[in-house]
């Protein structure tokens, strides 16, 4: 009896300190985004497009330059997705097979996103959570800072700086990433408010602990739910932006392409009965951004202290 009893409260015991670990918040977070189901279905979405951008090019028949000399000025005719021609997705009005230039197009435009929201992110955290975290004048002088860069047209800008500096891709980060980071630092800046007189950043700021330490080891890491949520949301902003300028024909540039680039090759063509011209790079465009805004909405609702 008393070895039955041992192992009913051992049994208790354990069951407790399971409830009690899943209790903790970014494990709950983990079971309300899985739970999530149109969140799990853009991040299966995402991890689609991202299998095909990485493998892509090692399923392509076609390399990204070569011409088929078979169809050209035929594309209306013979340029049509074909498995047998292993042009996959069809030929472009140059007789270039377009699922290597789709693949490059989601290569580029992924890349695009990601390296620009990284720069708005850093820039835009690091910004808000020293004028949050500083407080006063310097506070003041740098909001004011962002208001006034708020108030310049941000795609103007973007080409000015296109057309001034050259269409290059590395011009294109730097244009799309460092005038994006002005929303996410208004947004770090309010949560560093409500943080920096918490009990943890006394006890830190009481010890002689240096205000920039203070905000990378303590403040920064306790905005990483909020700075995850915004970059996926982010992401598809960039994306958009650059397919647009590319779509002006002022983002990327031959031999490279993108989807925004893709799509206004597409729609130049589609008169003449080259539909798939648009409809491929359109496609992997679309839900792409879908995936992306709804593991944003996934994040947001996961990490929601309301919901815990």
């Amino acid at each position: 009896m008393l070895v039955e009893q041992q192992k009913m409260e051992s049994l208790a015991g354990r069951l407790v300190e399971e409830e009690v670990k899943g209790r903790s918040p970014w494990a709950d977070a983990r079971r309300r985004f899985v739970r999530n189901k149109a969140a799990m279905l853009g991040l299966v979405i995402l991890v689609f497009v991202g299998a095909f951008a990485l493998f892509g090019p090692y399923i392509a028949a076609w390399s990204i330059d070569e011409l088929d000399f078979m169809v050209l000025g035929q594309v209306a005719e013979l340029g049509g997705p074909s498995i047998e021609t292993g042009h996959y997705f069809g030929t472009d009005d140059l007789g270039r097979d377009l699922f290597a230039r789709v693949v490059q197009g989601t290569q580029i435009s992924l890349m695009v996103g990601l390296v620009g929201a990284a720069i708005a992110v850093i820039v835009g955290t690091l910004w808000g959570a020293i004028a949050g975290y500083v407080g006063g004048a310097t506070d003041n002088v740098m909001m004011r800072t962002v208001d006034i860069l708020m108030a310049i047209p941000y795609m103007f800008v973007l080409i000015l700086l296109l057309v001034m500096f050259g269409r290059s891709i590395a011009m294109l980060f730097f244009g799309i990433g460092l005038l994006s980071w002005l929303d996410m630092s208004r947004i770090v800046r309010g949560q560093t408010l409500s943080l920096k007189n918490m009990e943890y950043i006394e006890a830190a700021r009481a010890t002689g602990v240096s205000g920039f330490r203070i905000i990378l080891r303590h403040i920064v890491p306790n905005l990483l739910g909020i700075v995850a949520v915004y970059a996926t949301l982010l992401v598809p902003l960039m994306i958009l932006t650059e397919s647009f300028i590319s779509f002006l024909g002022l983002g990327v540039q031959e031999p490279l392409t993108s989807w925004g680039a893709l799509i206004s090759e597409g729609a130049g063509t589609m008169q003449y009965g080259t539909l798939w011209q648009l409809l491929f790079p359109l496609f992997f465009f679309v839900i792409t951004l879908f995936g992306f805004f709804f593991v944003g909405d996934g994040l947001r609702d996961a990490l929601d202290p309301k919901d815990r």
